[in-house]
């Protein structure tokens, strides 16, 4: 094998980081385009954690509210349990007073 001489070492070079300043400038533009459009109406995000409260090392409290219900729900490290749902959010309540 000949050694490569440095016209096709720096051609070699020149046309890697073409390749890879072509790779950047995709990702820019995928990046700028992609996620929320102006195109698209901003969605209202129907689900939100209201309150966290630790119970102890392994386990907490979380009042969750959906579409204007709070579900009060307990979270352990391999386990969910349902405490309470449909719980009328103290923002309504307030409200209709």
């Amino acid at each position: 094998m000949e050694p490569m001489a440095l016209s096709q070492i720096i051609k070699f070079a020149a046309s890697l980081l073409f390749v890879l300043a072509l790779m950047g400038g995709l990702a820019l533009v995928m990046r700028r385009f992609s996620g929320n459009t102006p195109f698209t109406a901003p969605h209202k995000r129907r689900l939100k954690v209201v309150e966290i409260l630790p119970l102890d090392g392994r386990r907490k409290a979380v009042l969750i509210r959906r579409d204007n219900k709070e579900h009060l729900v307990i979270l352990g490290t391999n386990s969910e349990t349902v405490v309470e749902r449909n719980i009328e959010s103290q923002q309504d309540a307030q409200i209709e007073q």
